[in-house]
């Protein structure tokens, strides 16, 4: 396994300057449509999110899916997780959490569905950092990971404005035909994979940026959302997402 872009300082730092951490998840949040359609289709009962520290996911599946969720990190601050539990009408202890190394931990009962949203890009070997999820997944169960489009406008956008945060990102990973290709060659069936969102920018450390950063970064993000409005299309050059799911044999 190649040595992964981040450590755990950098996630160390990168939390605690984060403003706005705790909020309220709505039904409709990204990726909800897909995730509620694929939990009926397989029956989904429990759930792990992989690297998903405070855990949105993991939040947002035991809310509105009602489904018994876990969260797994390498860094984990379990007084923000309450209270993004407490803010969302939940309580500690709603979701499970472990505190572990992913490439260390070995997994006793696995999960119906393993879901990472923003994990496998901060990683070299991206065919081995997906295969890591696989021992988590039951046969039969769903692996759905998503990351960031930064071979798009957002992309273009963080690499002009935030240069240190794209460079922690495998720019290549980022490609649907390649994830799908990895996901059958790991044995997964039932393979799909796509852009998602309309149309999107942001930057990380927003507060720090200049003022001029920020104009040309609202320009951007209000020129992209009339065009997507004209032209409703998920797309390479546009779409903020990247989506793929599988099936365990």
């Amino acid at each position: 396994m190649e040595q992964n872009l981040t450590d755990r300082a950098f996630w160390k730092s990168f939390w605690e300057s984060r403003k706005g951490l705790i909020f309220q998840l709505k039904p409709n949040y990204v990726f909800g449509d897909l995730l509620a359609k694929l939990i009926k289709e397989k029956n989904v009962k429990n759930a792990v999110e992989l690297g998903g520290f405070p855990g949105y996911y993991a939040t947002y599946l035991k809310k509105y899916q009602g489904i018994d969720t876990t969260l797994f990190d390498y860094f984990i601050h379990k007084e923000l997780i309450d209270q993004l539990l407490e803010t969302n009408g939940l309580k500690p202890g709603d979701i499970h959490i472990i505190e572990a190394d992913l490439f260390e931990y070995k997994v006793d009962k696995p999960y119906d569905m393993v879901l990472s949203f923003g994990l496998i890009e901060h990683f070299n070997d991206t065919k081995a950092i997906i295969e890591t999820h696989l021992q988590f997944l039951k046969p039969g169960g769903v692996l759905f990971i998503t990351l960031p489009n930064f071979k798009s406008v957002n992309g273009w956008v963080q690499r002009k404005f935030d240069k240190e945060n794209y460079d922690k990102h495998n720019i290549s990973s980022m490609d649907p035909k390649l994830l799908a290709k990895y996901f059958t060659e790991l044995g997964l069936t039932e393979v799909e994979s796509s852009y998602h969102g309309k149309f999107s920018v942001w930057l990380e450390n927003k507060s720090e940026q200049s003022g001029f950063a920020k104009v040309v970064v609202k320009t951007i993000w209000v020129a992209g959302k009339v065009f997507t409005k004209i032209v409703p299309v998920d797309s390479k050059a546009l779409s903020p997402y990247i989506w793929v799911k599988g099936v365990k044999g």
